[in-house]
């Protein structure tokens, strides 16, 4: 087998059926578009989801539910255990994170220490917020958690 005697399978591919060609055909002169009308017309149709004038299903539907994306507030997030990586006695800030790609973007309301995760070393934090498993676990290996 060389590459240039690769073909597509016998009737696998259809011809392109080139509408408009004369009466002899079979699809001339209203190019399978029958007479007249909105669908005959160049650009013709309707957008999805109009139902002709009539009130559309989505709009129909109730809204349900409540999103508060206008006043959310967004926190970088990070693991007691993903501290394990840096050595004892250092204070962690959410710049040195995001340096050392722990956090992937920088949030407008600040770090946020959850508990997930095992310490082992002495580590100073300074965050917006901390869970109170994340205080503990921190404590208890000798560190502490200044909240901002």
């Amino acid at each position: 087998m060389k590459l240039e005697n690769l073909r597509p399978a016998e009737g696998s591919t259809t011809k392109k059926v080139r509408v408009g060609r004369g009466i002899g055909s079979g699809i001339g002169k209203t190019s399978g578009k029958g007479q007249k009308g909105q669908w005959s017309r160049s650009g013709g149709g309707v957008k999805p989801g109009f139902e002709g004038g009539n009130i559309p299903l989505v709009r129909k539907v109730p809204i349900r539910g409540f999103n508060n994306y206008n006043f959310k507030k967004v926190y970088s997030t990070v693991n007691v255990g993903d501290l394990e990586i840096f050595d004892a006695n250092t204070v962690i800030t959410e710049e040195l994170l995001y340096e050392y790609r722990v956090v992937g973007k920088r949030q407008p309301y600040g770090l946020k220490v959850l508990g997930n995760g095992t310490l082992t070393k002495p580590l100073t934090i300074k965050a917006a917020k901390a869970t109170k498993s994340a205080i503990e676990k921190v404590e208890k290996a000798g560190g502490k958690i200044e909240i901002e």
